[in-house]
């Protein structure tokens, strides 16, 4: 202990090296800037060969990579990083970034994925985690460093915050053999998700078996999942495995775990303690070693509290919680998202289409509460209406009604919010030069005066804001 403390005190008393990798010099001097206003050391380089000689010369305590490199890309030097062994904490950039980006990038080895544009917290928490982290933190994986291109093997997509946080600790988590649940509305993606975990799992050689818990009998589902000896029950004519012992030394998932029954679940809950099952009617055990995700579209916690689902049962498989969140959450996913089913309606059939801007906005409007799945259902209806362009007219009802509704209430609360903000006290409006001025003014506030934050969130120069708020 003495000695592990010894070292953290020097790396507190210490200045600590960045390594920041990327071709654009502006984020590579934001970054450096922000750094050094907690006492790190930078250096930044733009090109594969003069990161791979900086990774060689010294040890850095941070590294940040854009994805995007002249040559190689940012998953190639991460794998180079990790199968090296390097120490330091590895976050990977990307002004493209999305989900399945970011799961990758975790199951490979990184400690952050980081879209631009990005705030100075965020830059200053990851740079307090690097310090914390860096003497202890050993990468382990072996990952081939042959790719140069990068094409993300799983169908994850999005690149809203809240989704991509989602996939962070898939990647984190998907190499421990711990049980996952995963929780969400029913149509975001849980069975996706789960596959995703065994994919990235070192169990993916073997098979992953999908069991819908709630379309299961109830007097079927222990036979189903355990198995059954021959003459257990009328119409058990041979011995039969169960579904849990096919998933042996892969990954089972429960699908609708709250639909079970509370007898069914004691059993279930000994599996899982034991690693061992009994075949109904049987009174031999078997050894497995199978990994569990479960999944519910319900509140489990208050499944408990009504006394339909085991407490016991609810702490055993919920050693890492996965809470996926509504489409109505992830706005920016939305487009993608339509693309994405449209590029498969393509492949398919060689249809074309494209989605036009006002049907996107009606899209963005809608609630959606079957989330994802409803969403590729309305996509395949509008595509077998429309000829080249979905249009609005081309999508159900329900969505434009509300779409419309929408549009009125939001124009007369946008109308008295500007008439607040943008008229004068004699009733006329600000001219256009003026409002830039105070939208600028009001944007920079929020920044507490941070000038190179607000040009950020503006999209601007500083030295533009500068003379925009003058």
């Amino acid at each position: 202990m003495k000695i592990i403390e010894s070292w953290y005190n020097r790396l507190v008393d210490f200045e600590l090296h960045a390594l920041i990798i990327d071709d654009d010099p502006q984020i590579c001097n934001l970054i450096a800037d922000i750094l050094k206003t907690v006492s790190w050391e930078t250096r930044w380089v733009s090109t594969f060969e003069d990161t791979i000689k900086a990774l060689e010369e010294r040890e850095w305590a941070l590294i940040f990579c854009d994805v995007m490199l002249e040559g190689k890309n940012g998953y190639t030097i991460l794998r180079y990083f990790v199968e090296k062994r390097l120490k330091g904490h590895f976050v990977l950039m990307s002004g493209y970034g999305s989900a399945a980006g970011a799961l990758d990038a975790t199951a490979i080895g990184a400690h952050d994925y980081l879209i631009k544009p990005f705030l100075v917290d965020e830059i200053l928490k990851i740079a307090e985690e690097a310090r914390q982290r860096y003497i202890s933190q050993i990468l382990q994986e072996e990952i081939s460093e042959k790719e140069s291109a990068y094409i993300s093997d799983i169908p994850l997509i999005g690149k809203s915050p809240k989704f991509v946080e989602c996939l962070k600790i898939v990647g984190r988590i998907a190499k421990t053999n711990l049980p996952v649940l995963i929780t969400g509305e029913s149509g975001t993606g849980k069975e996706i998700v789960a596959k995703a975990i065994h994919q990235k799992s070192n169990r993916a050689d073997k098979p992953f078996v999908v069991v819908n818990c709630g379309a299961v009998p109830t007097e079927l589902i222990e036979s189903e999942l355990f198995g059954h000896v021959k003459g257990s029950f009328t119409g058990a004519d041979r011995d039969r495995k169960g579904l849990w012992e096919e998933a042996n030394e892969g990954t089972i998932f429960l699908d609708e775990i709250t639909e079970t029954s509370l007898s069914f679940q004691v059993k279930l809950l000994r599996v899982l303690q034991e690693n061992e099952l009994r075949p109904v009617g049987s009174n031999q055990t078997k050894k497995v070693n199978t990994r569990v995700i479960a999944a519910t579209n319900k509140n489990i916690e208050e499944e408990v509290r009504q006394g339909r689902f085991r407490q016991d049962l609810m702490y055993r498989l919920n050693a890492i919680n996965i809470h996926l969140p509504p489409l109505r959450e992830r706005l920016e996913d939305i487009r993608l998202l339509a693309e994405y089913f449209l590029s498969k309606i393509e492949k398919e059939n060689g249809k074309k289409l494209k989605l036009s801007e006002k049907a996107l906005e009606v899209l963005k409007n809608y609630h959606w509460p079957g989330n994802i799945r409803e969403l590729e259902n309305v996509i395949l209806r509008a595509a077998s209406l429309a000829e080249n362009v979905i249009r609005i007219n081309h999508l159900p009802e329900k969505l434009t009604a509300t779409q419309t509704k929408s549009s009125q209430e939001i124009s007369m609360t946008e109308i008295q919010l500007f008439e607040k903000m943008f008229k004068k006290e004699s009733g006329e409006w600000f001219s256009l030069n003026e409002m830039q001025k105070k939208y600028a003014k009001i944007v920079l506030a929020s920044t507490n005066g941070n000038k190179q934050a607000a040009a950020r969130q503006l999209k601007i120069d500083r030295k533009t804001l500068t003379k925009l708020i003058n």
